[in-house]
């Protein structure tokens, strides 16, 4: 169907307002965005901004998915340029990926995964499908590689016999055939993953404890994959 010219102005202006927002993001922090800001930049009055995103909350709400959506697509890019059948290349490709656009954006990662905004709760309705394509992404690896038998999971550590419930409740959301020992290790590589990436955007190895951090997300990464129990 083709597009109206009004259609296009509008897509065209909410293009403008998030890059413009981002820019801000980056610049001032997400507590203090301003519509009116924006609307300065964008070259218009303040009450012409508000027929587009009608609150600060609204433009927050924007930047947040559209910021998931670029970490979800660059994962997705790397995921689909690793080897179909190397699942251990596979993790690595997501692992990298999420480091490379985190210190890349790091505004834009702090909004996601920093302190919460003061005064802001992103809407669940519009975040939560962009804010898990990763989770989504990491479990969907765990499926496969399993189902392909390329992971042993060790026994040295069963899981919580009081999280049996939550765990069957995530095999059936996500369609999984995965057992109990490999969805518990799997939420402690996500958490892993994301904390060393914040450690490092938001510097808090400190700025000379160690001379290679790039090595260092490496060796994180292969202890990962044996926490997983990729063969």
């Amino acid at each position: 169907m083709t597009s109206t010219p009004r259609e296009r102005a509008r897509v065209q202006t909410m293009e403008d307002i998030t890059r413009i927002g981002r820019d801000h993001l980056a610049v001032h922090g997400a507590a203090a965005l301003s519509l009116r800001a924006v609307a300065r930049d964008l070259g218009v009055v303040s009450s012409a901004v508000y027929r587009y995103v009608s609150s600060r909350d609204e433009l927050l709400t924007l930047l947040v998915v559209d910021a998931y959506n670029e970490l979800g697509d660059h994962v997705d890019a790397a995921l689909a340029a690793a080897p179909d059948d190397d699942f251990a290349a596979q993790f690595r490709a997501l692992g990298w990926a999420v480091r490379e656009w985190a210190l890349q954006e790091p505004a834009r990662y702090a909004l996601l995964f920093g302190s919460p905004v003061p005064g802001y709760a992103a809407p669940a309705e519009q975040t939560t499908v962009p804010g898990t394509r990763v989770i989504v992404a990491l479990v969907q690896l765990y499926q496969r590689a399993f189902v392909a038998g390329a992971v042993v999971v060790p026994d040295t550590v069963g899981p919580p016999k009081a999280l049996a419930e939550s765990f069957e409740l995530i095999r059936s959301r996500f369609g999984l055939t995965t057992p109990d020992e490999l969805i518990a290790r799997g939420v402690l590589v996500w958490a892993t993953l994301f904390g060393v990436v914040n450690f490092e955007v938001f510097d808090q190895y400190g700025p000379r404890t160690f001379t290679d951090t790039k090595a260092l997300f490496a060796h994180h990464l292969d202890v990962m994959l044996e926490t997983i129990g990729f063969r």
